[in-house]
């Protein structure tokens, strides 16, 4: 099959692409600038670049017409104050082009957006959501929590946490409690929806086996490293404080740590069920998700 891959250099993208190179399918890399994506030598035969913007509708009036399937996997949180503006526009003049292909379906991995006063960050997946399922395209929505793999963005901030503090004075969004799955289920649910009639145009929520606060996602973390950690929440930090909390301590950008912490306030718990139908695979717990990011 031939496969657009929007957003292939980034966190999701450069995890997706090999498994779909090694799955048997050739794969159109839209993005920006190709010099800057390295590729492995033995993936480059299956593998051809689009230079496009997906803000610039100019620049995607040329997609490849023989796409059977397109993955969206484009988020620009972090990247502008105005980013529900840029995502929305940019699912837009997507959808206006690939609507002139074959594409047969469209795959977007979505955050899971149940609760009624969504974050920005949330609001803006599910508009995206709402942008790419009225294109005519039939499109399948895969909605994550927290995903537990090397380089993902949540990630990566527990790990920092527990990596730096003995001992952490944190925002009451400690308690929140989420639904986090492995990236490498996450990987098998987005291959496996792949052309499969039963998942087009529907909605699911994907997460692992366990439910859990933020706080036994951090100590759970420190349990595998073999750390001991001590967690105290304080109600009263303010969201701009919990975010430049984050800005010092952990390697993400303030944008970017702001954008997270709004969301923290939403519980990200599975309830659009039914991908277990299409897709049968073992669920990874948390702490055996956690052993595999950090490579254990």
């Amino acid at each position: 099959m031939k496969i657009l891959l929007t957003g292939a250099n980034g966190y999701i993208g450069m995890w997706l692409l090999p498994v779909l190179v090694r799955d048997g399918h050739e794969v159109v890399c839209l993005m920006r600038d190709k010099g800057r994506m390295k590729v492995d030598k033995s993936l480059k035969e299956n593998i051809s670049f689009y230079e496009a913007d997906l803000l610039k509708e100019e620049t995607l009036q040329n997609l490849p017409e023989d796409l059977d399937a397109a993955y969206y996997l484009v988020h620009s949180i972090g990247a502008s104050p105005d980013y529900e503006k840029l995502e929305a526009k940019a699912a837009h003049n997507f959808v206006d082009n690939i609507k002139k292909t074959n594409c047969k379906q469209i795959i977007y991995l979505s955050g899971i957006v149940n609760d009624q006063d969504l974050s920005k960050h949330l609001r803006s997946r599910k508009n995206v959501e709402d942008i790419l399922m009225k294109s005519g395209v039939p499109t399948t929505v895969l909605r994550a929590g927290i995903i537990i793999g090397s380089g993902g963005a949540s990630f990566e901030m527990i790990r920092d946490l527990i990596e730096k503090l003995p001992v952490m004075v944190a925002p009451k969004w400690v308690s929140t409690k989420s639904q986090p799955i492995a990236l490498h289920n996450v990987l098998q649910y987005l291959t496996g929806v792949l052309l499969r009639n039963k998942a087009y145009n529907r909605v699911f929520d994907i997460g692992g086996p366990e439910v859990l606060t933020y706080k036994q996602m951090l100590l759970h973390y420190a349990e595998v490293r073999k750390l001991k950690r001590y967690i105290i929440s304080v109600p009263a930090l303010s969201p701009r404080v919990s975010s430049l909390w984050l800005y010092f301590v952990t390697s993400t950008s303030f944008d970017l740590a702001r954008g997270l912490v709004d969301s923290m306030k939403n519980q990200v718990i599975v309830q659009h069920k039914g991908i277990e139908e299409i897709v049968q695979i073992e669920l990874i717990p948390y702490k055996e998700a956690v052993q595999k990011a950090c490579g254990h």
